[in-house]
């Protein structure tokens, strides 16, 4: 069934409101984080980091904390979330691939039956999907930079306003007051916090590396730890602005009829987590506020996919999920935690600065993750290659002073298949896949992966693509290319890569 068959199917099943009467369904607002871990808010366990608004936020309503994206990569998770399908399914499962203009997505389901759809911030779907939204504010930092030394000193306020711009969140509250008064709305409101490059001086009272709370398998120095201070700075700039839409929906009295869900597309951008299937790259916060809808301060510990959030927000307008997607409503669990919607949550591992192909299954208590591209290194992405905390693991590698968590990176090549007890190993240091006592778990792990795999359509690439960047000094190669070619013609250029390579 094509989408716009499909969209007249299931616009035909709409539930409208009567002739005449106000339409009383929630407003829906979307946050979501660009390179959050999801452990790093001080509502989910890291005092370090100052987040007094989504501490407030996760208060007055529900945490979930078995909550997992399908993919640990910007641009294919926010692909993945707004079709609810998983990345290999939506034809842009590498980074830069714009979604193609055929696929069917909730926002456009929204808008039909009523809806103000708009989204502010980063925008990274491509051009063909933008007429789904009634308007789309793309964020726009090229050429902001903060001003520093005495003109940083002189001016606060511009580097205030620099700074803002260059979080990706000053179009938001701008946004929401300019949005129509007599429909419910639809927010996708994108950050491009804590996204690398970090300016310094972007808080009157940063992070001090003290503050900072370090994974065992990063190098403890002072130097990584700065750097991570830098990363909490943006998450405190990024709470700011999430504190200023809570509080605009107050001013305009549509808080409590209004559903917000604040996410994170993937993992911190440091060494073994942006990227990667651990909990680290594909583990994500997860707090919705709805007064009236979920009890405050509540938990729910059941899993959640990202790929359930469509069908959630379609629930919560009165319509139906089509069949074309692959999530389920987690709304379920607001009324009951203790129920369960999934037994298994999915994710992999595609293209992203370096090629790799993984893919991973988790219960929630444990995890399987196959590398089928397993000649190569655990490499991160080119950005944090370049960062001063991987630098760090550079240096203390050529001294032969890194510990066995900490060269999980360097490793080549790496172990075929992995198995974690996530429970008693959080950071997922100790692989199980080689214990006899978890060999019947093992297999069991292997056939549920396989079964997902032919049930979704995920087949083996005919070609494997290539670097884009060095993967010991992050630096671009000669084959870099900005724009990037869309897979049609990358996908052809690799075979022809290939054949001259053949003779």
């Amino acid at each position: 069934m094509s989408r716009f068959s499909l969209f007249s199917l299931v616009s035909a099943c709409l539930t409208v409101t009567a002739l005449g009467q106000a339409d009383s369904r929630p407003n829906i607002v979307l946050i979501i984080a660009d390179d959050l871990a999801w452990d790093d808010l001080g509502c989910t366990g890291n005092p370090g980091v100052r987040t007094p608004n989504l501490d407030r936020l996760a208060e007055g309503g529900m945490q979930f904390t078995n909550a997992f994206l399908t993919i640990s990569s910007c641009s294919p998770s926010r692909a993945s979330l707004i079709t609810s399908t998983y990345p290999h399914q939506t034809d842009a499962e590498q980074l830069h691939w714009p979604l193609p203009a055929d696929r069917l997505t909730f926002v456009e389901l929204l808008k039909a039956s009523g809806y103000w759809t708009a989204a502010a911030g980063k925008w990274h779907l491509g051009d063909a999907v933008k007429d789904r939204f009634d308007e789309v504010r793309e964020a726009d930092v090229s050429g902001f930079q903060l001003p520093t030394g005495k003109a940083a000193k002189a001016g606060k306020i511009v580097q205030k306003a620099v700074g803002d711009a260059r979080s990706g969140c000053d179009q938001w509250l701008p946004l929401l007051k300019s949005r129509p008064r007599d429909k419910p709305f639809f927010l996708w409101l994108a950050a491009l916090d804590p996204h690398r490059d970090y300016d310094e001086g972007i808080l009157e009272q940063p992070h001090k590396p003290g503050d900072v709370r370090l994974p065992p398998y990063v190098a403890d120095t002072f130097e990584s730890r700065r750097d991570y201070a830098l990363y909490y700075d943006e998450i405190t700039r990024l709470d700011r602005f999430v504190g200023a839409v809570i509080a605009e929906l107050k001013e305009q009295n549509a808080v409590d009829n209004t559903f917000v869900l604040f996410i994170s597309d993937n993992g911190r951008p440091f060494p073994r987590d942006k990227t990667t299937l651990y909990d680290s790259g594909i583990k994500t916060p997860f707090i919705v506020h709805w007064p009236g809808g979920v009890d405050a301060g509540s938990r729910c510990n059941r899993l959640v996919s990202s790929v359930d959030i469509a069908p959630t927000f379609l629930e919560l307008a009165g319509l139906s999920t089509p069949k074309v997607f692959e999530g389920r409503s987690f709304l379920l669990l607001l009324r009951n935690p203790k129920k369960s919607i999934r037994d298994f949550v999915f994710a992999e591992r595609n293209w992203h600065d370096y090629e790799d192909r993984v893919r991973a299954v988790r219960n929630r208590r444990f995890k399987y993750i196959r590398n089928f591209y397993n000649d190569l290194p655990n490499t991160p992405p080119a950005d944090v290659v370049r960062s001063v905390a991987y630098r760090e693991m550079i240096r203390l590698r050529k001294e032969d002073r890194l510990v066995d968590a900490q060269k999980n990176t360097f490793i080549q090549p790496r172990a075929r298949e992995e198995l974690y007890d996530v429970q008693a190993d959080p950071f997922e240091l100790k692989n199980l896949a080689a214990d006899p006592a978890q060999a019947k778990r093992l297999k069991r792990f292997r056939r549920t992966l396989a079964k997902w795999q032919q049930e979704t359509g995920d087949t083996e690439p005919r070609f494997r693509t290539l670097d884009e960047f060095s993967r010991e000094d992050g630096q671009a190669l000669p084959v870099r290319e900005r724009p990037r070619p869309d897979k049609a013609e990358m996908t052809r250029r690799l075979e022809a890569y290939y054949r001259k390579q053949a003779k």
